[in-house]
């Protein structure tokens, strides 16, 4: 069959077109090559077109060099900063130890250099006061707090800076000499009543109780503390020596004889006990039964301190305590310590709690001791919980 003259011409036509869109392909290609050529001179490469793949690799290799710069560099920086900051903070160190190092006398003359240097900005002077009033606070309280009233404008916006500097400096200073500290509370009350708040004070009646407990416990009205029991805890806490909780129960008996009516009296009393029983366990079972034996404790302060001296006890203390609480305390009291008592120990150590139960010779409290233990290894081991249950003599208790 013979093509058409017209198709023929068609057929030409679009075989000159598809040449001509060759063409243009091809040139753009050789531009774009142009381009590469001229970007990869500026790394010192000469292309080779015969030889890509070294091309390709020397690329890579002058990346991989200039990327490992870019690292050194970085390195280089970040030790310089390191360096810096450590040549920094051993120079704190050394100025805070000069600092500390100064008498009183010194650190007054110190301070008030601060306060009056030239060239400095309200911003610096600001961190260079703050910084020396909180360093020097614990052990120069009364001239820290001279400077903190005259430059409190200048710390104004710095609140956590001014809290902690008269609340330290106030606590400090009363150790040293609580009425001039209370003194000192009088007449600043109405220029900072926002920093002179019950904590504060209570700082203050903690320090005084380390020396004179009386005084302490006359300051929680005299300071007008408007939550007592907080107060309490504190003087309760502050003994850290037998002599000190000799003079602290003292005072504390005296104290409460101040109180209107039994339920304060009561009230006074259990807040105070527990920080000081606290205190008197971490001494260890026989330091702190002989100091008891030595201030005869009266009943009622015996069952006051039982269930505290119980709970704060060490490695396997719990069962030598509820030994010593059966034969103090009348059973209907002791019975309450010892079931705390065994549940906080089995929590802790529940094979030490069993082993004490198992070598303890009958009795109440042992009764006692058996259902607590029962009670709460039952949520772990049931079983176990069952035979120890088991172990009790028939009635109420084995049911329970």
């Amino acid at each position: 069959m013979k093509i058409s003259i017209a198709l023929s011409v068609l057929i030409l036509a679009a075989a000159a077109g598809l040449r001509w869109y060759d063409a243009q392909r091809l040139a753009v290609v050789r531009g774009n090559h142009a381009k590469l050529v001229a970007e990869t001179a500026t790394f010192g490469i000469t292309p080779d077109s015969t030889r890509p793949a070294e091309v390709i690799r020397a690329t890579r290799r002058e990346r991989e060099r200039k990327n490992e710069e870019a690292k050194a560099a970085a390195a280089a920086y970040i030790a310089f900063r390191k360096e810096k900051e450590e040549a920094r903070r051993s120079q704190a160190m050394e100025h805070t130890d000069r600092m500390l190092a100064l008498d009183s006398t010194q650190a007054q003359i110190f301070l008030d250099a601060l306060r009056d240097a030239g060239g400095l900005s309200d911003e610096n002077r600001k961190d260079m006061i703050g910084y020396a009033l909180w360093t020097l606070s614990e052990k120069h309280p009364q001239p820290v707090l001279a400077l903190f009233t005259d430059s409190f404008d200048l710390l104004k916006k710095d609140e956590f800076i001014r809290r902690s500097v008269v609340s330290s400096s106030l606590a400090k200073w009363s150790e040293q000499d609580p009425k001039a500290a209370c003194e000192w509370v009088r007449k600043n009350e109405a220029k900072f009543p926002e920093l002179l708040t019950d904590s504060t004070k209570i700082g203050i009646i903690s320090g005084a109780a380390r020396h004179d407990p009386k005084l302490a416990f006359e300051l929680i009205a005299e300071l007008g503390i408007q939550e007592s029991s907080s107060a309490l805890r504190q003087i309760g806490g502050s003994a850290k020596t037998s002599a000190e909780r000799t003079a602290l129960i003292s005072a504390l008996r005296e104290h409460l004889t101040t109180l209107p009516d039994e339920k304060a009296r009561d009230k006074a009393a259990d807040d105070w006990m527990g920080t000081f029983s606290d205190g008197l366990a971490g001494e260890g079972f026989a330091a702190a039964t002989q100091w008891i034996a030595g201030v005869n404790c009266t009943p009622t302060e015996l069952d006051r301190m039982a269930i505290s001296l119980g709970v704060a006890f060490k490695g396997e203390e719990p069962g030598q305590w509820m030994e010593w609480i059966d034969k103090k305390l009348p059973i209907d009291r002791s019975g309450v310590t010892t079931s705390v008592i065994v549940k906080l120990w089995t929590e802790r150590d529940y094979q030490a709690a069993g082993k004490w139960l198992a070598s303890t010779p009958a009795s109440a409290t042992k009764n006692t001791a058996i259902r607590s233990y029962a009670e709460t290894v039952a949520k772990l081991d049931p079983t176990t919980a069952t035979q120890w249950a088991m172990t009790l003599p028939p009635g109420p208790d084995r049911d329970a």
